[in-house]
């Protein structure tokens, strides 16, 4: 009976994510994904920051490790597999060594990648001469990217752009400001090209990588908070109101999912938000063996519901129903 049962099920009823998600085959180090539908192949592409995790270094503190990095790309027909494709095919004239934290807007066929650079390979935090800016580049693929832009957002160390179109008209960018105690701050612009950054900060909380996403009737800012994730609920996407606590914020009990959740992107599919944040490895057996396992991490995937008003996460449920392609 089982047997017949399994012939006569569906391969997409049996498929759901597994933990983790997803690891890069490279150096073990994705995180801070961005998640695109790829019209012409009919296929999901994460862009990722590819952290060079198995990098081991002489001294404990030098963080070279997280520079140098390429932007790591993914896909999948579903959003629950998903397999290694290589690097992003970015052009060095217009970003360089080091690149973090790639999103993406898409409207009228057009793909727009908002990336931080950072200028060359640090081995230590807040060097003077360790700025960062925000690049805007273009694809009509999700392959080949040209470059448009480097924006002016009054700060020479931003990073972490999240964009939407603003329910005002235009377009909103959010994004942290290092110079300014790792506030998170948004901008406007009319273009994607011009922006007029405003001058006070969301909510008074340190964060970094903000998602902003209109589901269930309103719009919510998911930023990683280092403590978990902080959420944030709007009616105008410009004045916030902080939800109590964080999500992410308690280990898992499955292995690979065992530390706090960071730096997530969130797709919004068929009525659902799927969650994908990036975990750290340090909290693994491994890590009693091996120094830097810390350094590794990987990607998970859980479901965003709505209880009594506010988002809520159970990473422990199997997510298995995965991403349909857009209409």
């Amino acid at each position: 009976m089982a047997l017949t049962l399994a012939l006569l099920t569906p391969a997409a009823a049996l498929a759901e994510a597994k933990k983790p998600l997803y690891r890069d085959p490279i150096f073990d180090g994705a995180a801070d994904v961005a998640i695109a539908w790829d019209k012409s192949d009919k296929l999901w592409r994460m862009f990722y920051t590819n952290r060079r995790a198995t990098l081991k270094l002489e001294d404990p503190k030098d963080v070279a490790w997280l520079h140098a990095t390429a932007i790591g790309v993914a896909t999948s027909r579903d959003g629950l597999a998903w397999t290694y494709a290589g690097t992003a095919n970015i052009p060095a004239a217009c970003t360089g060594e080091t690149l973090w934290a790639p999103e993406i807007f898409t409207e009228n066929g057009v793909h727009h990648m908002f990336l931080t650079v950072v200028p060359g390979v640090f081995h230590r935090w807040n060097l003077p001469e360790a700025g960062a800016k925000i690049v805007h580049l273009t694809s009509t693929d999700l392959k080949a990217w040209s470059c448009a832009d480097t924006l002016n957002l009054g700060s020479d160390r931003v990073i972490d752009a999240g964009v939407i179109k603003a329910p005002q008209g235009g377009y909103r960018m959010w994004f942290k400001d290092e110079r300014k105690d790792s506030r998170i701050f948004f901008a406007d612009s009319p273009d994607l090209k011009t922006w007029t950054r405003q001058p006070d900060f969301v909510a008074d909380f340190a964060g970094e990588g903000p998602k902003v996403f209109f589901f269930e009737g309103a719009w919510w800012m998911i930023a990683d908070a280092w403590k978990g994730l902080a959420v944030l609920r709007s009616k105008d996407a410009v004045t916030w109101e902080r939800q109590p606590g964080f999500i992410l914020d308690k280990p898992g009990s499955q292995a690979t999912d065992r530390d706090l959740g960071h730096h997530p992107d969130v797709v919004i599919n068929d009525g659902r938000a799927l969650l994908y944040y990036f975990v750290g490895q340090g909290k693994e057996d491994e890590a009693k063996t091996d120094p830097v396992w810390n350094q590794r991490t990987v990607i998970q995937l859980g479901e965003l519901k709505v209880v009594d008003g506010w988002l809520a996460v159970d990473r422990e449920a199997v997510v298995k129903t995965g991403l349909k392609a857009p209409k």
